[in-house]
């Protein structure tokens, strides 16, 4: 669905100048659908209700759309109840939250709880995401809040505590102590954030370790991994990363099956800790082992150094108690690293950004975050494979300022990660919406063209091949890759596979060092040429004929009217059989007098219409150009260069908003729309600069002014 230029823009207007005054931040985070804890908390207790969300109820609608959905016969028999209704003595938590609170129920949601594993290690990080002042007892008033990190914004998200039950047992995640409901209601605000529970079925665990932590994910393939992994994955648990694995099943029916080792394929795991042991039969030898847990909550590996294999009996009691090792069918246990390694396919570690941890000791990035979007028909070019539309995408500059301090293998640059995600894709998935493929190239440019930070024209991309870009473009909501290139400037151009793609992303780009980087955007400005009156003796045929029909139309008051201008226009230009037009529209010359109407009359004289009328001959010219086909119009990716040629250099948001306002449903603009999209331009910025009298490129404008002007335009 498209966005309006009143709705989206506004809107971003908006987002923009809250992040100013330090909305979105962890200890000012964005209030989710404007709901304030503090106050409904305050209200409900005050009128002794216990809080109902209207803006989540308790209905199919919070379930699921489709197989949760009204016509499902999964939902008839299931009831919403608060935990007071499910048991006695219900506790947010109890001793404590840990990797046993957290046991999947009827929602393929593996990839979520295995985050929430992962989270359960850092007590700051998980505190964070679960604030911990809530309870069922002082000050219960059915209402808990969680906080979540969404596309570069905390969000502190509301809900109430009623919760899916079948026969008084929770329906989806749930804790093995069966009066503790943290997790359930985390999975319950989660839902809510993304519009249903059934939204977060099926997903990448590194999903939500970033929505907890605001970090970005590394990805490595297990038949493609460093040597180092054991390392990575050790350094990485130290430094408060979450890690999660998985098996890949190549047959999609066979998702979520148990092999004979117990282990399950298409499962999302956690890794929650990386050790090395000493045998007491061979102190020479170090043992490496993985611990993992199944968010099921049983089902796990038999194989060596499982709960009750031999090999326990070679350690010490003093090692046993170091690993924490237990039997008990609780969906951990522990594996040797080679073992790890032949049996999962894929390992996924989400690093912290700085503001994830205030310790000192923890690893840090410092990360630029920029917000752009794909418009079908400006800004949605696809990938280089379309040269004539690639260059149309949002285009960002990337600064890379300083090398590495301790380079690895002796490969000296600047090492940093670039992530882009796509935006909204699950929330709208009720709508049809999948994942597009995405991706991203980086090109390298020589100081920017000495100072030039213009948008990349399709000719820079022509003859310039990148300098680096990710492996593959993938359908996944975030594609990130780590590359280390030399200091210099460099534009980062983010693309879905397909052009006419529509869809909003942010680009993160982390480094251990210092970079910038930010969207290319052109300055906004216009040239005025104002063509100079012909004289008598140099009057062509075609404007002999358009004073005679002037005067001829004008009658004695020698001025003409929007409805009059329509109709000389009309017989001038039907003549231009190239232009395939149906004329211009009684609107447009309402747009065109307003224009040119500079003693505000409302009328045109022939000085005015004379001034007018070149314009147009001049954009004819351009729009010509443009129209090599004949078809009668432009493409919309086409109008970019056309708007340039005419004088005026837009930024992308400005470009969205023409084809959004002015290109037809196959992203076509003809020639009436093209004269009305300049002679809007032109008058806007001409009594723009009459208003910036100090020409600081801001004003001031009180509502009627506002009015006045944007009315009459």
């Amino acid at each position: 669905m498209p966005y309006t230029p009143s709705g989206f823009f506004c809107d971003r207007l908006i987002r923009e100048r809250e992040r100013r005054d330090g909305e979105g931040s962890l200890t000012k985070p964005v209030r989710f659908n404007g709901q304030d804890f503090g106050t409904l908390r305050q209200e409900s207790l005050q009128r002794k209700n216990l809080f109902e969300d209207e803006s989540f109820p308790a209905t199919v609608e919070s379930l699921g759309f489709k197989e949760l959905g009204h016509k499902s016969n999964k939902v008839k028999n299931i009831v919403w109840k608060r935990p007071k209704e499910i048991c006695e003595n219900p506790q947010f938590i109890v001793g404590g939250a840990s990797r046993t609170d957290i046991c999947q129920g009827d929602l393929g949601d593996c990839w979520l709880l295995a985050a929430i594993a992962c989270l359960t290690l850092n007590e700051k990080l998980l505190y964070r995401v679960v604030p911990q002042e809530q309870s069922f007892s002082e000050g219960y008033a059915g209402i808990f809040h969680f906080q979540f990190w969404r596309y570069g914004d905390w969000v502190d998200v509301i809900i109430d505590d009623r919760i899916p039950t079948f026969n008084n047992q929770l329906v989806f995640t749930k804790s093995a102590e069966r009066n503790e409901f943290w997790s359930a209601l985390l999975e319950k605000a989660y839902a809510k954030l993304h519009g249903s529970y059934e939204a977060l079925k099926g997903g990448n665990t590194t999903e939500a370790m970033e929505d907890f932590t605001g970090g970005v994910t590394e990805f490595y393939e297990m038949k493609e991994a460093p040597k180092e992994l054991y390392k990575i994955m050790k350094k990485a648990l130290e430094r408060g990363s979450l890690m999660g694995c998985s098996i890949d099943s190549l047959v999609p029916a066979r998702f979520e099956t148990r092999t004979v080792t117990g282990l399950v394929k298409g499962h999302a795991y956690s890794v929650t800790a990386v050790e090395e042991c000493k045998s007491s039969q061979h102190k020479e030898t170090k043992v490496r082992l993985v611990r993992l847990r199944n968010p099921w909550g049983q089902v796990e590996w038999n194989g060596p150094w499982s709960d009750n294999s031999k090999e326990w009996a070679s350690l010490s009691k003093t090692e046993k108690e170091k690993l924490q090792h237990q039997s008990a069918e609780d969906g951990e246990f522990w594996m040797s690293f080679e073992d790890f390694k032949k049996n999962y396919t894929k390992i996924e570690i989400c690093n912290l950004t700085p503001n994830a941890l205030e310790d000192d000791k923890i690893h840090k990035w410092t990360v630029s975050v920029n917000e752009g979007r794909w418009v079908r028909g400006c800004s949605a070019g696809g990938c280089r494979n379309y040269p004539d539309t690639f260059w149309t995408n949002p285009q960002y500059r990337l600064r890379l300022l300083e090398e590495d301090d301790d380079p690895e293998d002796n490969e000296v640059g600047c090492t940093f990660v670039v992530a882009l995600m796509q935006k909204n894709r699950r929330k709208e998935r009720k709508m049809g919406a999948n994942l597009f493929t995405i991706g991203f190239a980086i090109y390298e440019v020589i100081a920017l063209m000495h100072g030039n930070k213009q948008h990349m024209q399709k000719d820079f991309f022509l003859f310039n091949s990148s300098k680096a870009r990710c492996k593959s473009y993938i359908n996944l909501r975030e594609v990130t890759q780590r590359f280390c290139l030399s200091p210099g400037e460099y534009v980062i151009v983010p693309s879905t596979y397909e052009p006419h793609q529509e869809g909003e992303f942010i680009l993160r780009v982390f480094s251990e060092k210092r970079n910038t980087s930010e969207e290319i955007e052109n300055r906004i400005e216009a040239d005025h040429p104002v063509p100079a009156p012909a004289s008598a003796g140099e009057e062509s045929e075609e404007d002999q004929q358009f004073r005679t029909i002037f005067q001829e139309i004008a009658g004695e008051d020698m001025e003409i009217t929007a409805n009059e201008l329509k109709n000389v226009l009309n017989r001038v230009i039907t003549k231009h059989k190239d232009l395939n037009t149906e004329g211009f529209s009684l609107e447009s010359c309402r747009s065109m007098i307003a224009l040119m109407d500079m003693d505000g009359t409302g009328r045109l004289n022939l000085q005015e219409f004379r001034h007018l009328w070149n314009k147009i001959k001049q954009w004819q010219g351009i729009f010509k150009h443009y129209n090599a086909d004949q078809s009668g119009s432009i493409n919309s990716y086409e109008m970019r260069n056309a708007v340039n040629d005419a004088g005026f250099r837009l930024n992308n948001q400005l470009y969205d908003i023409i084809t959004m306002r002015y290109a037809n449903e196959n992203m076509n603009i003809d020639f009436d729309s093209f004269i009305s999209c300049l002679v809007r331009l032109e008058a806007m910025f001409r009594a723009f600069q009459a208003f910036d009298q100090d020409g600081d490129g801001t004003i001031r404008l009180s509502v009627l002014e506002w009015l006045q002007l944007t009315m009459y335009a």
